[in-house]
């Protein structure tokens, strides 16, 4: 089956996050991370058959999801998942907050890669737990943790690392060998492993391939609570579903105690959702990778030749992650803003001389966004 990802969406007046934030103004919204293409045929039309029977009431689990994630994980990382290890969320952020809430005490202490998908550190101030940030480093172009400060960071009442993998926004698939370090550290320290991995179906790097941390062996596995989710890989965020994989019983049971009194359930189109991009969605998956490689590397070329302005080789994710810091910019974000990009600011991320910039988009919006992607950084460098 083809897949048309040019096709033009119009967003306009859908409640669209996104779309609304710059209603009426002639700026192209490229922040928050959802894409502009319409979601599997195969999901829409599970959630038409939902509607058309016309009746929305409470809503079971369907056990064949959790058999469909169970075979995923063992198909895809060769990871072994027990059904009764799955707990369902109405996203990953909600997992984040549970984590470091319900996970740590109030006088421990949480370790957090940055710049990073801000909820992670959030997570951490919200609980409230005392937590430091970890620089992430470019090393042969890739986005990874600085082991040694890492090492300098942790403290007697550290109890959990945050992770983010796929890296978001760095881009960085990790490989076994770093991720195996990191497990390596945990374990000496006695930490728990928080690892958002929502992105780990958004490879565009072929022949890298996505590891989940807890899959490295079982005793990484009881420290980790391991988030995905199926809703930026298919495009179905606002369905509202999630998961967590936790193998050990009393973190399971201390993260998912009560969970009506802290968050609500997976949603009934979120479980359809889920179930039909699971069972049926690979070939338009493979449709978009290929689509959101081709965005990727005009994004990439057009950077490399724009003055003052410089990203890293993105191995993954729709997102990047733009260096401005050549542009002498007080605040990037409102220079480009002024210049019709929304775009997320890097400071939201921890890094202020930063953009990050949301590629998942018809190539004739992209295109235009170049265009003033250049005009902005050229006017920056004439000031």
């Amino acid at each position: 089956m083809d897949f048309d990802f040019d096709i033009p969406v119009d967003r306009q007046g859908t409640y669209s996050l996104r779309w609304e934030k710059y209603a009426g103004r002639d700026v192209i919204p490229l922040w928050v991370a959802d894409m502009d293409f319409r979601s599997p045929p195969a999901v829409i039309d599970a959630l038409r058959r939902r509607v058309e029977h016309g009746v929305f009431g409470y809503t079971l689990p369907p056990p064949e999801l959790s058999a469909l994630i169970v075979e995923r994980m063992q198909r895809l990382y060769r990871w072994a998942v027990h059904p009764d290890w799955i707990v369902f969320l109405p996203g990953v952020v909600s997992g984040l907050y549970l984590a470091a809430s319900r996970l740590t005490r109030v006088e421990e202490h949480i370790l957090s890669p940055s710049p990073v998908y801000y909820h992670l550190f959030r997570a951490a101030q919200t609980a409230p737990r005392a937590w430091s940030d970890v620089p992430m480093v470019l090393e042969r172009g890739r986005w990874v943790w600085d082991e040694d400060r890492l090492a300098a960071s942790v403290l007697p009442n550290s109890r959990m690392l945050m992770l983010c993998s796929p890296h978001n926004p760095g881009g960085t698939i990790f490989s076994r060998d770093e991720l195996a370090r990191i497990a390596a550290f945990a374990a000496q320290h006695d930490l728990l492993i928080c690892s958002d991995e929502i992105h780990c179906d958004l490879l565009l790097d072929q022949g890298k391939p996505h590891v989940p941390i807890a899959s490295l062996a079982p005793e990484v596995s009881r420290r980790t609570v391991t988030l995905m989710a199926p809703s930026k890989t298919f495009n179905i965020a606002g369905t509202g579903f999630a998961f967590a994989i936790i193998e050990d019983i009393g973190l399971r049971q201390a993260f998912s105690f009560d969970l009506k009194k802290s968050v609500h359930d997976a949603t009934l189109f979120g479980y359809e959702a889920a179930l039909a991009a699971y069972r049926d969605g690979q070939p338009w998956l493979d449709a978009l990778l290929d689509y959101l490689r081709g965005n990727r590397d005009l994004l990439e070329a057009a950077v490399a030749r724009l003055p003052g302005v410089e990203m890293a080789h993105l191995e993954s994710t729709f997102l990047a992650w733009i260096d401005c810091s050549g542009l002498g910019l007080a605040d990037p974000h409102a220079h480009f803003l002024g210049h019709g990009l929304g775009l997320s600011p890097g400071a939201d991320f921890g890094s202020p001389r930063f953009v990050r910039l949301n590629f998942g988009t018809q190539r004739s919006v992209l295109g235009n966004a170049l265009v003033r992607l250049e005009r902005a950084v050229l006017d920056a460098r004439r000031s």
